[in-house]
């Protein structure tokens, strides 16, 4: 068997074999049965793995009670395996056979939980769309706890979907398999765009309807992550005055994330500082490959630097900076250009459950907090910058750089430019005009306004002094070929609920996780919408 690239590596069942695949049934898997699992719907598994998974560590669990609700699973009538990642298994150091065993098969539908987990739903609060909402935690997910990876990190093992908890309010706790599968593209299409995020270790569809609009079947994502902690659990404890909670939850952020704030002379204020850079860290990848959260309330916002929940996530086609996806997004306070300011709102409700922490005296702690968020702004403006230098090729991120580089989000916008289309082009292009320059011209309304720009771009490329096999190397290792388009994952989802029908989503965790290569025999998914197939709104599937 060929070597395969590590980032594509997944189980997955058709829509027939999962009917009868009998590890869903509870049976051993035979050497029949191992050949009916497929590589990316092609290749055959022959993989040597811990047949048996490690133990849980639960370190959230031992934090006092008041940090979650401890609770198992709801049990599912029917659970099939949609997919498992298996290069995340193996970095997890989980057996794949074990996994696609039928005891691996409870866990991850939340029938069975293992004798080494403790599991958990988190409290958290938050400000949703800036407004206080004193009590939300985890209406339908349940931490099941912590694994070690092979590299001795810290991993939660999360499932979602997996039944009601005390902070449901009201709802059923399950998930539309719509939505699993949406959050399994979108997660593990951003890993392989090399963009922090929570991860997807399987889907399964859980053999019972939920009732949304209409019943739709359901279905379970099993979610990985640095932690679930959020700036919302922070405000939980802060703003009911629970200062000790928001102690130990600061020292055990900075004993699991931030180690080298405890060296410090003020480590909480060190663990502000690390929390806002990593933050515009985040925030400036996602906007260079045209990502809208869609949803950056303060309970979702990792405090690890994680893209946290795919609910209305999307991404740009047309680049128009004030685009909002979600449904109820109605005054586009999440837009693309939008969310460094939210970013920054939202470290400002974390400063300000910290100010105990900071300093004694208050305007003492105040000011320390206040500085510290100054910060943020110039750091993502250096971030972003130097990310979109990057895109058209140059090496330095000058003043005289920056200005070409935004000039032409400028010009994109006045042109209806498709984002990432636009900079691959610019990718393949020399420092001299040529034929090729009409795969990027066309993509203007006005022609000429790319001619002005791109003259001024060779100007700069010519200063640079890259050749043009060097400088396109470079360009297309940032500027991606195939994104996880609205059109696309709708279609992923759609084909799921209607259908139970996964081959769409087999085939674009293929081709999403190369993003960064030519493939020309997918060519079609790197293609915008139809005017008949355009997304303008998405929806959080709760």
């Amino acid at each position: 068997m060929e070597r395969l690239a590590s980032a594509g590596r997944f189980l997955c069942l058709t829509a027939q074999t999962a009917l009868a695949f009998p590890t869903a049934l509870g049976r051993p898997t035979s050497a029949h049965d191992r050949a009916v699992l497929v590589f990316s719907g092609f290749r055959t598994l022959n993989a040597k793995v811990n047949p048996m998974i490690p133990p849980f560590e639960n370190s959230y669990v031992r934090l006092p009670e008041n940090f979650g609700a401890r609770l198992n699973p709801t049990p599912v009538a029917n659970p099939r395996l949609i997919v498992l990642n298996v290069a995340l298994a193996e970095e997890l150091g989980l057996g794949v056979d074990w996994l696609i065993g039928e005891s691996g098969l409870a866990m991850l539908s939340g029938n069975k939980v293992p004798e080494c987990a403790e599991p958990i739903a988190q409290a958290y609060a938050g400000h949703q769309f800036g407004q206080w909402v004193p009590q939300l935690g985890d209406g339908r997910a349940l931490l099941l706890g912590e694994v070690r990876d092979r590299r001795g990190r810290l991993r939660d093992i999360q499932l979602k979907g997996s039944g009601p908890t005390p902070f449901s309010r009201g709802g059923d706790g399950r998930s539309s398999i719509g939505p699993v599968v949406r959050e399994y593209l979108g997660s593990e299409a951003m890993a392989a765009l090399g963009i922090p995020t929570t991860r997807a270790l399987a889907a399964v569809s859980t053999g019972e309807t939920v009732q949304r609009e209409q019943p739709v079947p359901g279905g379970i994502l099993c979610r990985v992550a640095a932690s679930h902690v959020r700036i919302g659990t922070f405000e939980f404890f802060a703003r009911s005055g629970k200062d000790d909670d928001v102690r130990t939850l600061a020292d055990f952020v900075i004993q699991r994330h931030y180690p080298s704030c405890s060296d410090q002379e003020r480590p909480y204020a060190a663990l502000l500082e690390q929390i806002s850079r990593r933050t515009a860290q985040l925030v400036s990848a996602w906007m260079s490959v045209g990502f809208v959260h869609g949803v950056m309330n303060t309970d979702n916002l990792a405090i690890s630097g994680e893209t946290l929940d795919y609910g209305p996530f999307g991404f740009l086609d047309t680049f128009a900076p004030d685009t909002a996806f979600s449904y109820i997004d109605r005054r586009g306070r999440y837009a693309w250009s939008r969310q460094p300011m939210i970013a920054n709102w939202n470290l400002a409700r974390l400063a300000e459950c910290l100010l105990p922490l900071l300093d004694d005296d208050p305007n003492t702690a105040l000011e320390t907090g206040n500085s510290l968020l100054t910060e943020f702004q110039s750091n993502f403006e250096s971030e972003f910058h130097s990310r979109l230098v990057a895109k058209i090729g140059l090496t330095e991120s000058s003043p005289t750089n920056i200005e070409l580089a935004t000039d032409l989000l400028d010009r994109m916008a006045d042109n209806q430019v498709d984002m990432t289309l636009l900079f691959r082009a610019l990718s393949h292009l020399n420092a001299r005009p040529s034929e090729q320059d009409a795969t990027a011209r066309k993509l203007f309304n006005q022609p000429d306004s790319f001619d002005h720009w791109a003259k001024n771009w060779r100007t700069a490329l010519a200063a640079d002094g890259q050749d043009d096999s060097q400088r396109q190397h470079a360009m297309q290792a940032v500027n991606p070929a195939f994104i996880p388009r609205n059109h696309l994952a709708q279609r992923v989802a759609d084909a799921a609920v209607n259908d139970l029908d996964f081959a769409a989503l087999h085939e674009m965790l293929k081709v999403f996780s190369r993003p960064y290569e030519e493939q020309p025999e997918y060519a079609h998914y790197q293609q915008p919408p139809q005017p008949d197939e355009v997304v303008a709104n998405t929806f959080c599937g709760t």
